[in-house]
């Protein structure tokens, strides 16, 4: 049986993942509870900064030594270190912020948005990364939909990131580097934060991850225009987005709005992706408008952009050796449309 003691000896030698000192030498252990008849053992411990891919990383650390020792479920809180202890442990030279891939001038961020969900936004970020990944950009993919993360099983991706110093290494699938919030829960579990907590995260995305040269980043955004996408706007100021929607008109209409979002804050709208515009049969050729017409016309005629390309309704040809859902192969009729709009995209930035 896990005691109280041994527990506190195993964590005691993990380390807070800012200040590189033990929990121990911390004194960061605040509290451990065991639950003998259940053995569930529930720790509180202090870190630096909460809210942040570090504390994830920690998290699932704490949780893994304490079930090799011999607990059967971990409940973890977290909150932060006082000033005092802060201060003793700090580098004596002045920190200065990184913005690291924020305040590069060779990256240009393009947010994938749209007015509500079901409509293929996350499809079309993937896929449109990897069109341009197959240009020969170099590439980086935000799932910032950190409630409905989807991209690492869209992608097929079955590894997770690993730290390296103090910086988080995104996955690489397909030419192309991943970041997510999925990567950083335990059995498709759900995330139940506040607003503030969300931006902590995507914060820690762009601060915490070892980008390296990337010419392009898409941030997925999730529907609509809520805590995450007012984040990005104010993170990002330019940032430049492209809007997804079906031909319905209740889509467009609604899309309209995350449009109306990006201009009032000053971000680029560079075009509409009309996605399940139609669906063509396989015997005859016909073409039938399953969602009707017009939806991306109208909505890139109020935003005064223009329609990148329309995507009919189709799937991937799944290969079970390299098995990603939703990514379509480069000679996939869908494929080459993803590879034209790339290429207008590349276009329209000049780069």
């Amino acid at each position: 049986m896990l005691t109280e003691a041994k527990a506190r000896e195993i964590l005691g030698g993990l380390k807070e993942p800012f200040l590189h000192k033990t929990l121990s030498e911390l004194n960061a252990i605040e509290e451990i509870k065991i639950k003998e008849e259940k053995n569930h053992v529930s720790v509180k411990v202090d870190i630096a900064k909460t809210g942040t891919a570090e504390q994830l990383q920690l998290q699932t650390q704490i949780v893994n030594v304490l079930k090799e020792a011999g607990a059967a479920t971990v409940g973890i809180r977290f909150g932060e270190l006082s000033e005092e202890v802060l201060a003793a442990h700090r580098h004596s030279t002045e920190e200065t912020e990184d913005k690291g891939l924020l305040s590069s001038k060779n990256t240009t961020f393009i947010a994938i948005a749209s007015g509500k969900g079901g409509v293929g936004k996350s499809t079309v970020s993937v896929n449109l990364a990897v069109a341009l990944a197959r240009l020969g950009k170099k590439v980086g993919l935000i799932d910032a939909d950190i409630y409905g993360f989807s991209v690492p099983d869209m992608m097929g991706i079955t590894k997770r990131p690993v730290v390296r110093g103090e910086k988080i290494i995104p996955v690489e699938r397909f030419g192309v580097q991943v970041i997510s919030m999925g990567f950083f829960v335990e059995d498709n579990a759900p995330i139940i934060w506040r607003g503030p907590m969300l931006g902590k995260m995507l914060n820690s995305f762009f601060h915490e991850v070892e980008w390296g040269e990337v010419d392009y980043l898409l941030l997925d955004l999730p529907p609509g225009t809520g805590d995450v996408a007012l984040d990005v706007h104010t993170m990002l100021p330019a940032c430049k987005e492209i809007i997804v929607t079906t031909p319905h008109p209740t889509a467009a209409f609604v899309a309209a709005r995350a449009g109306a979002m990006a201009v009032r804050t000053e971000h680029e709208i560079l075009g509409v992706i009309e996605n399940m515009a139609y669906f063509e049969s396989k015997q005859t050729g016909e073409k039938e408008y399953v969602f009707g017409r017009g939806g991306g016309d109208k909505l890139a005629e109020e935003l005064n952009t223009e329609v990148l390309g329309r995507l009919p309704l189709n799937q991937p040809d799944w290969n079970d050796e390299d098995f990603a859902p939703s990514v379509y192969q480069e000679n996939h009729p869908i494929g080459k449309i993803y590879i034209d709009i790339a290429g207008k995209v590349t276009s329209l930035l000049k780069k």
